[in-house]
């Protein structure tokens, strides 16, 4: 296995891709703490499932906006579970709207859960990172973050936000044997996309050099990866997973 015995946090891993994270994390051995928001009935669902692959599993209710909450979750994950040796930035919404009609609670909404969220769980947790002088980052930002998206530059900022939160953290904290990755996925078959109408789906496809939409799984897949001592000289790096999208 490649992570046993290891600790990873999770942001937002109750459904789609932070679900399929903490899944493939688990069945490498990798103990899981996570948080949720208004998904009880999800997360009370998947801490089963990850007790099943006889590993500890956490979930609990913490606004990720909020620092003080954020930083007693990490606190309290640190005593459960004996310690803290991943982090996985998820949690993320989105607002789409043309800017002509956002309102400010749309933008900072956006904002402050996407890369302000991103920013209070790596707050919180990189002082035991740099004391234990290991430790390993990967953010979940987007395609969006990369190529931007019409009707989405809230969401657009908020995740070019963290490729350059990633960037910028992956030099700061070399020197303490600490990585930092980001992966952006493209269309990926969640909850997130499967309320789009099915003439934008097609139109979507017809942009994708694989032509069709990811899956969950090849996104965790990738996050595994960049947890695993193969991927030991890689930091700072963004991987998209996009089917070729961004190529086009």
């Amino acid at each position: 296995m490649l992570l046993k015995d290891k600790t990873a946090i999770i942001s937002g891993a109750s459904r789609g891709i932070g679900r399929a994270i903490a899944l493939e994390l688990a069945k490498q051995g990798c103990n899981i703490a996570f948080n949720y928001l208004k998904s009880q009935a999800e997360a009370e669902s998947l801490e089963a499932e990850l007790a099943a692959l006889d590993v500890k599993a956490k979930a609990t209710q913490v606004d990720i906006k909020d620092f003080a909450a954020v930083s007693v979750w990490v606190e309290e994950t640190k005593a459960t579970f004996g310690g803290l040796d991943i982090l996985v930035n998820n949690a993320g919404i989105i607002r789409d709207k043309a800017l002509a009609l956002m309102s400010p609670d749309d933008w900072h909404e956006v904002i402050n859960t996407n890369l302000g969220g991103a920013f209070n769980l790596t707050r919180a947790a990189v002082i035991t990172f740099i004391k234990q002088k290991k430790g390993d980052i990967v953010n979940i930002t987007s395609v969006t973050g990369v190529t931007g998206m019409p009707r989405q530059s809230n969401y657009a900022a908020s995740k070019a936000g963290i490729i350059g939160f990633t960037r910028s953290l992956a030099q700061e904290l070399a020197p303490y044997n600490i990585r930092v990755n980001a992966v952006a996925p493209g269309f990926i078959d969640t909850d997130m996309t499967q309320g789009l109408k099915q003439e934008y789906k097609d139109e979507i496809i017809r942009n994708i050099p694989l032509a069709r939409f990811g899956k969950s799984q090849d996104v965790a897949k990738t996050v595994k990866f960049l947890l695993s001592n193969a991927s030991s000289y890689i930091t700072g790096q963004t991987i998209i997973i996009d089917g070729g999208m961004s190529l086009v």
